[in-house]
């Protein structure tokens, strides 16, 4: 009889629609999630040791893929506050709030809170810089 792979504990926070996709493989696929988890980190994470930002994907006819992915799902709302729209734009809230106050950030100021449009963020983003 082969040895079994001792196991490890793993909690982990995903969210909703992650958790749901999860859930209806598992059901679909009749295995539980925990061996379904297990087989996709087999298939698509490198082995221990080696470098874990660099991940082969098998996409068939297309051939394969290498790149990265941080596993941390975000979807910003359409209507975001400092912090929402600093973590978009990776950067610090406290700069996101200078530069909406000197008007190089599209946002409105509420009250004393600022709000920013997420497609005008990002159209701001994609846009040239003035010269």
């Amino acid at each position: 009889m082969p040895k079994k792979d001792p196991e490890r504990p793993l909690y982990v926070r995903l969210p909703a629609s992650a958790g749901d996709k999860l859930d209806h493989a598992a059901e679909t696929l009749g295995i539980a999630k925990k061996d379904l988890v297990a087989r996709l980190v087999d298939r698509y994470l490198p082995t221990a040791g080696s470098d874990p930002r660099r991940i082969s994907i098998d996409l068939g006819d297309a051939g394969p893929a290498v790149g990265s992915y941080s596993f941390q799902a975000y979807d910003p709302p359409e209507v975001m506050t400092a912090d929402q729209a600093a973590r978009l734009l990776q950067v610090e809230e406290k700069l996101v709030i200078e530069l909406a106050e000197a008007g190089k950030l599209p946002g409105r100021k509420l009250g004393a809170v600022w709000r920013f449009s997420r497609a005008a963020l990002v159209a701001w983003l994609s846009a040239a810089e003035p010269r």
